[in-house]
């Protein structure tokens, strides 16, 4: 067994994602930025085939999105409350990191398991950035699973998905603790 990193699990046992919605500026600089991709790209890759990449999302690719989520909504018949929902993730966010699943053509690693790599990432993403003294928060929404939007608004190529959007910023309210699981009805122990 390793030292015991008490600071690192009494972190992880008490973090809490700030709502994107309380997210304000200050946003993380580039180069504080790059401690926390940095910390985001050290995550579990079978294969070491690195099935994801980011995209960094300021103010004025934010404003571009949420202009372009109207005709989106009407092209898919996306009801008014779910549209109101996606520009406003766009429209007042000051910065979002894209985190892109980029599957690697591999007859050693399935496709699932890049998948969950790239899950990895975004969870590596927001703790790090939390970590780090930002508020952060990992959201998706419809307008993220949209091929079309993706495409045009995010340049993805045809194989590649959003794994998730990590919201940073400086946050204005803490929010409450939220009920957690019951971990006994979530754990099975295996004796033999």
């Amino acid at each position: 067994m390793t030292t015991r990193n008490q600071a690192a699990l009494d972190f992880l046992l008490s973090r809490r994602s700030r709502p994107a919605k309380t997210l304000t500026t200050p946003v993380p600089t580039r180069d504080e930025l790059g401690d926390i991709l940095t910390a985001a790209a050290r995550t579990p890759d079978h294969g070491k085939l690195e099935p994801w990449r980011f995209i960094v999302l300021e103010k004025p690719a934010l404003s571009r999105l949420a202009k372009m989520i109207p005709d989106r909504a009407a092209a898919l018949d996306i009801p008014d409350d779910k549209l109101v929902k996606a520009v406003a993730q766009y429209a007042n966010a000051d910065l979002a990191i894209v985190v892109v699943e980029c599957p690697v053509i591999s007859d050693k690693v399935p496709e699932i398991e890049q998948t969950y790599s790239a899950g990895a990432v975004c969870l590596s993403l927001l703790n790090a950035a939390l970590a780090s003294g930002w508020g952060a928060n990992w959201l998706s929404g419809w307008a993220s699973h949209d091929t079309t939007f993706c495409r045009d608004g995010l340049g993805l190529a045809a194989h590649e998905r959003v794994a998730g959007l990590i919201h940073i910023g400086t946050e204005t309210n803490a929010p409450p603790e939220r009920p957690r699981p019951d971990l006994t009805a979530k754990t099975t122990w295996v004796i033999t």
